[in-house]
């Protein structure tokens, strides 16, 4: 196996989304009980800090390993994608070192039912961080990638810039959640992860 550690450092803010899970109280509008649990989109760990889920950068490489559709040398039309969706594991947070009470929000109009283009609209608002790093890892199973570090390196640049990770990412037309990749550094390791 080889281990893939880097850094994050956001070149536009970062917004979350996750599902509110609180209930709106009795007799509480709209609006009250928006203003009481937009932090709730935040992923905060037990320390009260903000994370990007490890889900958040796997899906990320996948997409752009699908996007780019690149061939693998000698495998004729065979790409990376497959071995970007099965050769590689991300279990660890990326910690922001941001407290969740630190947070702003960003107040947008934005249709209900989350759909571009669909009719009715309510105020929403989002947790947004301008600037933005944290520290990720990469646990590289996959054979045909174990030997080709650098592809790890080059797709993660390539998904900071046209896949992005959260809310309002360019994958989804969108320009939030860009980044770009510092300090990455491999190694070997023999124990097994999740």
């Amino acid at each position: 196996m080889l281990v893939c550690t880097f850094g994050l450092v956001g070149v536009s803010p970062i917004s979350f989304s996750a599902p509110v899970q609180s209930q709106r109280q009795v007799g509480e509008s709209s609006d009250t009980f928006e203003a009481r649990t937009w932090r709730e989109r935040l992923h905060v760990n037990v320390d009260g800090n903000v994370f990007i889920p490890p889900m958040a950068i796997k899906n990320c490489l996948s997409e752009v390993a699908k996007y780019l559709s690149e061939t693998v040398p000698g495998k004729g039309k065979s790409t990376y994608t497959k071995h970007f969706e099965a050769g590689i594991l991300c279990v660890d947070p990326v910690d922001l070192n941001i407290k969740a009470k630190d947070v702003q929000g960003e107040r947008l109009f934005v249709p209900s039912d989350g759909r571009r283009g669909s009719g009715k609209r309510v105020w929403k608002t989002f947790p947004t961080i301008p600037e933005w790093r944290g520290k990720g890892t990469v646990y590289v199973l996959d054979p045909a990638l174990i030997d080709k570090p650098e592809k790890i390196e080059e797709y993660l640049g390539h998904a900071g810039k046209f896949i992005g990770l959260l809310r309002f990412r360019p994958r989804n037309n969108g320009f939030y959640g860009r980044f770009i990749v510092e300090n990455f550094v491999t190694h070997k390791a023999d124990k097994a992860v999740g």
